[in-house]
């Protein structure tokens, strides 16, 4: 049984090596743009999109190809003159609303919204009652 696991072990081991590809990175992954308001409008987007790959990093922070990829697009659309909004907008709509930090109130994003304010409720009424308790004691 333990040459087993062993094996299973020593078999998985370089599974993240094969995690990304040998392509190069998207033209503009890392590359700023000339124009530096567009580029201050790109990275400010950037940071306001979550890495769908890494999920708690955001795409300017990422080093994952998806990231890259990502980056990559939202500096075109820019350069191209398309609107920070406009680009988001079409990421939601290409990713759902996760790819964003910020998702707007939705029947899909409601418990997101919600769940801090129940859990809170209720850590209160938790309190509360081991309060009286206590008084009473």
């Amino acid at each position: 049984m333990k040459r087993r696991i062993a094996l299973l072990i020593a078999l998985a081991a370089p599974a993240p090596l094969l995690a990304d590809s040998s392509l190069p990175p998207a033209r503009l992954a890392d590359t700023q743009l000339p124009d530096p308001k567009q580029e201050a409008e790109a990275q400010t987007l950037m940071l306001e999109l979550r890495c769908l790959v890494c999920q708690g990093q955001s795409i300017a922070d990422s080093n994952a190809e998806m990231a890259g990829d990502m980056r990559a697009l939202v500096r075109r659309r820019i350069a191209a003159g398309e609107k920070p909004a406009s680009v988001r907008r079409w990421l939601i709509a290409r990713y759902g609303d996760y790819v964003t930090y910020d998702p707007p109130l939705s029947a899909a994003t409601a418990p997101l919204w919600i769940a801090p304010i129940a859990l809170i409720a209720i850590g209160l009424w938790i309190a509360r009652a081991s309060f009286k308790r206590r008084r009473r004691a």
